[in-house]
């Protein structure tokens, strides 16, 4: 019962669902509230089935490529890193996402779908996550049930985006988007003490 809420912590933490409340409300401000919730409701959807697809078929590429366990976990701790001290030193997953609208007829894939919820680094997470030579396939389901619920969570947020808002404002927003960027970065340190453990370990 600990590991799984560790993991829905850590789920939370990457996927950061508070923070994409102002990339939302920035990308559907020119729609009324119907349009809103279903840009929320399908956004939502499409970042799952995302996540889905790197949890089920992520790996059989990496092995494909005849990347080693130790390699991708150092790298996607790096990875990981490097987003997390975005979150942390940068001017905030909210603001940059935000900049990066530019079509207001296509936002329910760019920017809410893709990257403010299923980010890089969630997608890097989720793939660590679900290893096939570390966790069971019941370690595995358990997991997609738990990002499943972190998406669900995301998308009832956004559904109340606006009361959001208005109860914790952008400035708390982005104090709560770097506390997750501080987590984040703790993880990715872990994923590279272990695989640069495992790699320089006695077989």
């Amino acid at each position: 019962m600990t590991e799984i809420l560790t993991s829905l912590f850590f789920l939370i933490a990457v996927l950061d669902p508070l923070g994409s409340v102002p990339v939302y409300m920035e990308a559907t401000r020119e729609f009324d509230k119907i349009h809103k919730q279903k840009i929320a409701i399908r956004a939502s959807a499409i970042a799952f089935m995302i996540l889905l697809f790197f949890i089920v078929i992520g790996q059989l590429i990496l092995e494909g490529m005849s990347i080693s366990l130790d390699a991708f976990q150092v790298s996607g701790g790096v990875i990981l890193f490097l987003f997390a001290l975005t979150m942390i030193f940068g001017d905030g997953k909210p603001e940059r996402e935000k900049n990066q609208i530019t079509d207001y007829k296509h936002v329910t894939i760019f920017p809410v779908a893709i990257p403010s919820i299923a980010s890089p680094g969630a997608i890097m997470a989720v793939v660590l996550m679900t290893d096939n030579h570390i966790y069971s396939i019941k370690e595995q389901a358990i997991t997609t049930i738990l990002v499943l619920i972190v998406v669900a969570i995301t998308c009832g947020i956004l559904l109340a985006a606006n009361v959001v808002q208005k109860k914790i404002g952008n400035y708390g927003i982005t104090v709560i988007s770097k506390v997750m960027g501080l987590i984040l970065a703790s993880y990715a340190v872990q994923s590279i003490l272990t695989g640069i453990s495992s790699y320089f370990s006695p077989i």
